[in-house]
């Protein structure tokens, strides 16, 4: 969908206007991000911080232990290391 919006005054700011439907169309919400380049600004869905973690933590979990790799043990693990 292709629209186009002037750009107005609100405030000591200046907006555009986005028609619902264009919204909608790409699932946007109240928050979004906003990245500006040369002659263009991008407008994404603000993305939440650690998203998906507590799924991936669930799929760790499943796995057994969640360690991608095997402990490796270090010289301090066979020197140092008293179990009290």
């Amino acid at each position: 969908m292709k629209s186009k919006a002037r750009i107005v005054r609100v405030g000591n700011s200046r907006g555009i206007r986005i028609p619902k439907a264009m919204l909608d169309e790409a699932g946007l919400a109240d928050d979004v991000e906003l990245d500006a380049r040369a002659g263009s600004i991008t407008i994404r869905s603000a993305r939440q911080p650690r998203a998906g973690w507590a799924e991936a933590a669930a799929q760790l979990a499943a796995r057994g232990n969640g360690l991608l790799d095997p402990a490796a043990p270090t010289e301090f693990d066979d020197t140092e290391w008293v179990w009290e």
